[in-house]
């Protein structure tokens, strides 16, 4: 295990219906980088996402954190231990406004389990509002914060996803395909934004279709083809491999 790595991926396996989703998986994480998986369709990186985070149980190996194995825990146990996930439909409360959106996570953090009356105790939170709106104001979306969370543009709704998920100050940040159905605009916006991030010194684990996104963030790739690591090295040794042609960039060109 690389000893800088925030997260290891050992040996892992996952069948679905005797179909092979992942195979033998080895992937180390390394703290403060930027880590994009790609892939083509079906290569398996959602899979291994839900696996990191607790949604999906590995039928072999282990998925081990800053030293502790955390496979078997609950994805609000592993949420808690630093581990955040922006999904690829976001995972927003709907009905709420943006402000409390990125309230909520963060008054989880700090408070442990929600209470009933939580939009009340949201309210007379100072503390966590003022957080909530430099997040906010960090992405773009402080001139919003009173609008309904149902009303935001899909580009935005990922950006109020990314919100709620840096308030909790995470050790470990995995981005599911975060630019997926954006226009140009939003997803340069969006990189922009990522790339703050990361001056910042924030481990990410990014799965992206847009090659310009991950050439624009990632420190290292890492590509699937059939729920196997194919190859894995620095943007620009992964696009001249031409296994990876082969497997996900159509052919050496």
């Amino acid at each position: 295990m690389i000893g800088n790595a925030v997260l290891h991926v050992a040996d892992v396996q996952k069948s679905f219906a005797g179909l092979k989703a992942l195979s033998d998986i080895d992937l180390q994480i390394e703290e403060g980088k930027t880590h994009a998986i790609i892939g083509p369709n079906g290569a398996g990186k959602s899979t291994l996402l839900n696996v990191c985070v607790g949604r999906i149980p590995p039928d072999e190996g282990a998925v081990v954190f800053k030293g502790q194995v955390i496979t078997g825990k609950k994805p609000y146990e592993i949420n808690q231990l630093g581990i955040a996930r922006v999904f690829q439909t976001p995972e927003i409360f709907q009905d709420l406004t943006i402000l409390q959106n990125v309230m909520v996570p963060a008054y989880a953090k700090r408070d442990g389990p929600l209470r009933l009356n939580i939009l009340s105790a949201l309210d007379s939170d100072t503390d966590i509002r003022l957080e909530a709106e430099q997040v906010l104001e960090d992405l773009d979306l402080a001139d919003k914060r009173h609008a309904d969370a149902s009303a935001l543009s899909r580009g935005d709704k990922r950006r109020l996803e990314l919100a709620m998920c840096l308030v909790q100050h995470p050790s470990l940040l995995l981005l599911d395909e975060p630019t997926a159905g954006m226009s140009r605009l939003d997803t340069n916006r969006t990189i922009e934004i990522l790339q703050r991030i990361k001056q910042r010194g924030m481990t990410k684990v990014i799965i992206e279709h847009d090659m310009h996104v991950v050439f624009s963030l990632a420190d290292k790739v890492s590509v699937l083809a059939q729920g196997k690591i194919i190859a894995e090295g620095t943007p620009e040794e992964v696009r001249a491999n031409p296994a990876v042609q082969e497997a996900y960039l159509g052919g050496a060109h």
